[in-house]
């Protein structure tokens, strides 16, 4: 089962480097590590998102926006502001676009402070990077397609991205259970964590935004995580100095202070 094989690849690989790099590390600056680690995650990130590729920049952007004014009606992807999932990622792309393009600049709390390299982007963000990458799954499919049915993942792989933030921003601020009550309607949904590598933790990672670890509770489980423990024994990144998760909540003033949904850039950098 070769196509399967790849979709769970390009899915669980996919979904890692956003969760990894550009929510967590972009985003948030949760971990540390050197330039030369950052342009290697930079390319995994664009070949494991191939054709829906999401730009640092753009996705920084949008999701310090997200945290400050989670469920409100700045919030650029709240469930709460949309009648559906698909209009809800429509407008999402639509704001995405116009920061990815440059076409609109945005508040200065929520710019800087993101890794940046304009040739990728460049690349990754023209029809033909996006056209050729489709291709490549194409002709994937043409070779290793053994039964009519799973031409109906094809699609998938074009916008794998997306997909990713539809079940997040929609499930994520939609159903399941709060550990916390952080003022706006974020949620935990355990049965698909496993889809999102701990992206819906949500609940969690509102409470404690600067937490590399989005899981709280004794059954909670937050995959990408245990690689960043991995990545971090290895020397490969930092995140000694970044804020905890606790259950319940801790009551000293650094534990218990939430984070800042933005980034200072000059500290940043």
């Amino acid at each position: 089962m070769i196509i399967v094989a790849f979709f769970i690849a390009h899915w669980q690989l996919s979904v890692f480097f956003q969760t990894f790099f550009l929510h967590r590390y972009g985003a948030h600056r949760q971990i540390t590590m050197s330039k030369g680690w950052e342009k290697f995650f930079y390319i995994c990130t664009y070949v494991s998102q191939g054709s829906s590729f999401l730009s640092p920049r753009a996705y920084a952007i949008l999701h310090r926006m997200h945290h400050a004014y989670s469920d409100t009606p700045k919030d650029p992807h709240s469930p709460t502001n949309y009648k559906d999932v698909v209009t809800m990622m429509l407008a999402t792309k639509h704001k995405y676009d116009a920061f990815a393009y440059y076409r609109e600049e945005p508040e200065a709390k929520f710019d800087g402070g993101f890794p940046e390299w304009p040739a990728v982007d460049k690349l990754a963000q023209s029809w033909t990077g996006r056209i050729l990458w489709g291709g490549a799954y194409v002709l994937f499919y043409v070779h290793f397609v053994t039964a009519p049915w799973m031409w109906a993942l094809l699609p998938m792989h074009f916008v794998m991205g997306p997909i990713h933030g539809a079940i997040v921003n929609w499930c994520g601020h939609k159903y399941g259970y709060q550990n916390f009550k952080n003022g706006d309607d974020s949620k935990n949904m355990l049965i698909l964590d496993f889809l999102t590598a701990g992206e819906l933790f949500q609940n969690n990672h509102h409470k404690f935004g600067m937490s590399p670890n989005f899981a709280a509770r004794w059954f909670e489980i937050d995959p990408a995580y245990q690689v960043i423990r991995v990545f971090a024994a290895l020397g490969i990144v930092k995140y000694g100095t970044t804020q905890r998760m606790r259950w319940p909540a801790a009551t000293s003033a650094n534990d218990a202070t939430e984070a800042e949904p933005e980034v200072d850039a000059a500290a940043a950098e």
